[in-house]
């Protein structure tokens, strides 16, 4: 069996890892092939952060890299002339594509439909992160009536996919992954350091972190004014911090709140970092906090809760659900009601829980969504079709 996997951007760390344990299950399998084609270098929107080759982790899985430039900027001409090309070249037995949204993959579809090809389409959309018009969810139904198969983030995505007339039984994957060892390694290795990388930054003892885009559907100026009414209200907050990992549009805005709010000595801005640095501030925290109003899943959730850390998360979060088991390894909330945020800050502030027995539950949640474990998976899917 020859699997060819279409990929939009090289070195996406929570594929890269997944990518690399499937050409290990290959490896174990006479007769099976397995090559990732990887369209650009990088999203325009992540250009400032090429990997830091000394630091970073390394992976090896059988790739070729079509454009080595931003997605956005390769013609979508050349895009769709460069796919076809290659998969004439490897003439797969299976197909597996990144998403729908993307024309060149959409054409490498009807090509691969033409030629009684399989098609697997990967899936990280939900029913609620975008508003949805008739007329695109008409035309999204005639695009999975084209699919074989899907690999999708989790259950919101599943129960998005069923709303538009999927099969059940055609659902193969229902998990992501990021890269398990490289993360708790480095988490473990930051921690040694935490009192001391806590004092040097001006740090209360106990911290909650937020990590990604400093932007609107991430629901931060709720964040600052929850945590500033349980600073007001819980005792031993004098003891608790809130670390805004990341950059973006909002982040003036919200420098400002928090010096209206009183709370900017109790604020630590840190600027956005590679992502095999963030278990190194995710070791001067206790507790994630993710209050996104729209997050297709929060892959930051899998890092923290890897990492062995408590989680608040959003329910509108696609992860909430399948990840956090409300007073076991965190609590969900609802982002539109700020009183149940500052409640459960308060409950951490106060002592009322045990976040070491909350972070081992974490721990133990999410090793199911070890790489190996969602290649396995996919490697299951892709045999399936040789099956028929």
């Amino acid at each position: 069996m020859r699997i060819l996997l279409v990929h939009n951007i090289l070195w996406a760390h929570y594929k890269a890892a997944v990518f690399q344990a499937i050409d290990r299950l290959v490896a174990q399998r006479p007769g099976t092939t397995f090559k990732v084609i990887q369209i650009g270098r990088n999203e325009r929107l992540r250009g400032g952060w090429e990997t830091d080759a000394a630091n970073a982790p390394t992976y090896s899985y059988p790739y070729e890299l079509l454009f080595d430039s931003f997605v956005e900027d390769i013609p979508l001409r050349a895009r769709t002339q460069a796919l076809l090309s290659k998969m004439r070249q490897y003439k797969p037995d299976v197909l597996c594509l990144t998403g729908y949204y993307d024309p060149a993959q959409l054409a490498l579809l009807a090509y691969a439909r033409l030629t009684g090809v399989p098609v697997v389409m990967q899936m990280e959309s939900t029913a609620f992160d975008n508003e949805r018009s008739p007329v695109k969810e008409a035309i999204k139904r005639l695009i999975m009536r084209q699919c074989s198969g899907f690999f999708c983030f989790g259950s919101p995505q599943a129960t998005y996919l069923k709303q538009l007339g999927v099969p059940p039984e055609r659902i193969l994957l229902q998990k992501s992954a990021v890269d398990n060892q490289a993360l708790l390694q480095a988490y473990q290795t930051a921690k040694v350091q935490r009192v001391v990388r806590q004092h040097e930054l001006g740090l209360p003892a106990h911290n909650f972190v937020f990590v990604g885009r400093l932007i609107e559907p991430k629901n931060l100026p709720m964040l600052l004014q929850c945590f500033a009414d349980a600073l007001s209200q819980a005792p031993n907050a004098e003891k608790w911090g809130l670390i805004l990992l990341g950059d973006g549009p909002q982040e003036t805005i919200l420098k400002q709140q928090s010096q209206k709010l009183g709370i900017s000595e109790r604020v630590h801005f840190h600027p956005a970092t590679h992502w095999y640095r963030v278990p190194d501030v995710l070791a001067l925290a206790d507790v994630l906090v993710l209050p996104s109003v729209s997050e297709p899943w929060g892959l930051v959730v899998n890092e923290a809760m890897v990492c062995g850390m408590p989680v608040l998360v959003s329910e509108r979060c696609g992860c909430a659900n399948d990840l956090v088991r409300d007073g076991q390894n965190g609590f969900l909330f609802d982002p539109t009601k700020p009183a149940q945020l500052t409640s459960h800050l308060q409950t951490f502030m106060s002592g009322q829980v045990n976040v070491e027995q909350m972070g081992q539950m974490s721990q133990q949640i999410i090793a199911p969504y070890a790489p190996e474990v969602v290649a396995k998976e996919m490697m299951d899917g892709f045999n399936s079709f040789t099956l028929r």
